[in-house]
């Protein structure tokens, strides 16, 4: 079982990036997939987490109307108005079944992607 997350880079505040989360192993559409990001000196953060009965999918107020996933095989995070703060590491997750409901609790993802680096900076 693998994830694989791509896409990041350097872009300006205001910009958009699409990041991707590839899955090996396994069925990507027959989980649950988060989100995650970790910046320097910080405890690592959940973004969304995007539910694999209907793709409904809840966000982080920090992200809420900026960054919308979606997914095709491949879950797509698509991050517009983009900000420094949003500066981060970005990882993909699989969300472990019968967790409890705590979908930003880290400890209830079972596999991990590599992780991609984001850098929003002028």
């Amino acid at each position: 079982v693998q994830l694989q997350a791509s896409g990041g880079g350097l872009v300006q505040p205001g910009g958009s990036l699409r990041l991707s989360c590839a899955a090996s192993g396994f069925t990507l559409d027959d989980y649950a997939i988060g989100w995650f990001r970790q910046a320097p000196g910080e405890e690592r953060e959940g973004v969304s987490y995007t539910r694999s009965s209907d793709d409904s999918t809840y966000y982080a107020d920090s992200v809420k109307g900026r960054f919308t996933s979606s997914r095709e095989n491949t879950l797509y995070l698509q991050m517009n108005s983009l900000k420094p703060d949003d500066t981060a590491v970005y990882y993909c997750a699989r969300y472990r079944p019968y967790s409890d409901y705590d979908v930003f609790n880290p400890a209830n993802y079972d596999y991990w992607g590599q992780g991609t680096q984001v850098t929003v900076s002028s």
